[in-house]
């Protein structure tokens, strides 16, 4: 036995997820549906747009360089924020648990989460040798054959100091190394 909606407002909510209630939507419905289905298929970069090129603008030029500076701090912010929380996290949550499993869970919960903020410490101090990377003007360009890396590889991976085929000669020789 199917049960009905109790209230109006699940009334409007059943309708609005069935594929006829959309089609006979009004046009101002279907601009903001195109709205938001724009900003989901725009990626934010760690809280900033993609790059747009300009035409004829040189690589890694000043506008080039403040994006991913911008990028870098965003990111480092977030970073930051995310230790203060563990460590907000760990000092509210530590107790002297009386049962042995609980105390043992709880630890292995804490070595978890230092090993992940050991993991960020060490990129928060990639990100400042890449922002020193970038004041210097040795950003963007392969540390290894000096070809531009590329604005897109940059946004992927805004640490990057190989261009993609010399990561891809490293890896491979990374994995002739151990294999």
């Amino acid at each position: 036995m199917a049960t009905k909606p109790s209230t109006e407002k699940e009334v409007k909510t059943s309708k609005a997820k069935s594929p006829r209630a959309t089609k006979g939507s009004s046009p101002e419905k279907a601009s903001e549906k195109k709205t938001a289905k724009g900003l989901d298929s725009m990626a934010l970069i760690h809280g900033q747009s993609p790059y747009e090129e300009l035409v004829g603008e040189d690589y890694m030029g000043t506008r080039q360089k403040d994006h991913f500076r911008n990028i870098l701090h965003a990111w480092k912010k977030e970073l930051m924020e995310e230790v203060d929380r563990t460590l907000h996290y760990m000092q509210d949550e530590s107790a002297n648990l009386p049962d042995p499993v609980d105390r043992a869970s709880q630890e292995e919960e804490f070595s978890l989460e230092l090993r992940a903020r050991d993991r960020e410490r060490k990129l928060i101090k990639k990100i400042d040798e890449t922002i020193k990377r970038i004041d210097e003007d040795d950003y963007g360009y392969c540390t290894t054959c000096g070809v531009e890396i590329g604005i897109r590889r940059l946004e992927a991976r805004p640490t990057a100091n190989l261009c993609i085929d010399c990561k891809t000669l490293a890896e491979i020789k990374e994995k002739q190394l151990q294999g």
